[in-house]
């Protein structure tokens, strides 16, 4: 298997801090051929919440499904219940690997709200790799929602950036906001009781409490009483869809990663396209982050983008196991908290429209990523850049390295957005039989292992 030792984090005293971590302490496992189980993503509460469900004896589809629905209650601003995304999961124990596609839609009568996509997505994942039951992997985030959650300085980075959207919001304003008039700082305990019983319903009666019933009647009301055009049929219909990735060699390894069915698959597709030609000029050959920024720059020429607003509502996260399942995933929002309009009694915020001015764009630069030679049931790296550019040019130069057989074991090592905490990259890489859980080191995420797994 891939990796015999690991590089761990003191989970305990930096998730409480919420704060950013480099890894540097091994962790040893004892001559196992095992694979590690790591964790990484923006929001160091939602890792804890990835950590424990591995510890607990999950796989990493459960451990990602779980650390998702934490994101939506600690870290809403880019990964709410009402936002989509993609996800890759590579399963050495069957030999396959597949990608989950479950971005946010239009609805057909227009409007600036979208049709989300996350809790179909996610339960579509879990069902079909997970070994936990549905309600254990849905109550860390309802406890967190009901109970309370400190605000990480991940969050409120974000927070700050987005306080003119929250002020505009009943709901968001009464979570995030102070008695001042200003949003909380890092620290703060804050709930959202609403949220807790939308999440409470997903845990008991699955999917369907979200998209039909009670909440989907009042997703569809509220909509239509603000403009928006969702429709219960199409809100009931909203089904994941599931299929090969595109697969890109690069050296000796293959490159998972979306296909160019979607947006996000297109530019990731032809941006690694763009490195391996510039990977066989004679500048390519020694100098990975020249080649990278070259890559980025042919690619956005050729898709016409010009410039894009500096926050798109999307984050990244990564999970392995030790059985060598991986799942990659990014998640979007559209925009920092979507539409910014949160449906009354649900606690769940919309995201906005594709359609809608630039939102379309977020989606395009989801770039979940898994590579490994082929055959053998190894990954090199499982990762994603979200954001913007940045993000996938982010996880595209870490592919540059690892395929040149560069080592990437600390945070530092790992090539920072340059614009983060809005573009983002979050990868476990592993090297030399050694693997690292690695947050974007200009940001404020966490990466760590599950000791003994």
């Amino acid at each position: 298997m891939f990796c015999s030792r690991i590089l761990a984090g003191a989970a305990g005293v930096f998730l409480l801090a919420g704060c950013s971590v480099n890894l540097g302490g091994a962790l040893g496992m004892g001559g196992s051929t095992k694979a590690a189980a790591l964790v990484v993503g923006d929001e160091p509460y939602a890792v804890k919440v990835g950590v424990a469900t591995l510890a607990q004896g999950g796989d990493a589809a459960d451990a990602a499904t779980a650390m998702y629905f934490a994101l939506a209650v600690s870290y809403p601003v880019a990964a709410g219940l009402g936002g989509g995304g993609i996800c890759i999961v590579h399963d050495p124990l069957h030999n396959r690997s597949e990608e989950f596609d479950f971005l946010t839609r239009d609805a057909a009568g227009g409007g600036a709200y979208a049709v989300p996509g996350n809790v179909r997505g996610f339960a579509l994942i879990q069902g079909t790799y997970g070994i936990m039951p549905w309600q254990k992997v849905v109550a860390p985030a309802e406890g967190y929602a009901r109970a309370g959650f400190p605000i990480s300085r991940a969050l409120a980075t974000r927070l700050t950036a987005a306080e003119d959207v929250i002020r505009l919001d009943a709901g968001l304003a009464s979570e995030f906001m102070d008695e001042s008039g200003h949003v909380r700082s890092a620290g703060s305990i804050t709930s959202n009781a609403e949220l807790a019983d939308t999440l409470s319903a997903i845990r008991t009666q699955g999917t369907n409490a979200f998209y039909t019933g009670a909440n989907g009647d009042k997703i569809v009301t509220y909509s239509t009483a603000q403009g928006g055009t969702i429709s219960a049929s199409e809100l009931s219909a909203y089904h994941s869809d599931r299929g090969t990735p595109r697969v890109t060699q690069l050296g000796s390894d293959y490159v998972y990663m979306p296909a160019t069915r979607t947006g996000a698959g297109a530019f990731a597709g032809a941006l690694l396209d763009n490195l391996s030609r510039e990977q066989a000029t004679p500048a390519g050959l020694n100098d990975a982050e020249a080649t990278v920024i070259a890559a980025v720059k042919r690619t956005l020429d050729g898709f016409g983008v010009k410039s894009l607003p500096s926050d798109l509502g999307a984050t990244g996260f990564a999970v392995t196991d030790s059985s060598g399942q991986a799942v990659a995933c990014a998640v979007t929002m559209n925009g920092p908290f979507g539409s910014g309009h949160t449906v009354l009694g649900t606690g769940v915020t919309l995201a906005r429209a594709p359609s809608s001015g630039d939102a379309g764009l977020a989606s395009a630069f989801l770039t979940p990523v898994i590579a490994g030679p082929r055959g053998d049931g190894a990954a090199t790296l499982v990762g994603a850049g979200a954001g913007g550019p940045n993000g996938t040019a982010s996880i595209a130069y870490a592919l540059a390295r690892v395929v040149r057989g560069d080592e990437i074991l600390t945070r530092n090592a790992l090539h920072s957005t340059g614009v983060a905490p809005y573009d983002t990259v979050n990868a476990i890489v592993c090297s030399n039989e050694i693997c690292a859980a690695l947050a974007d080191p200009a940001a404020n995420g966490f990466g760590t292992a599950v000791p003994g797994r």
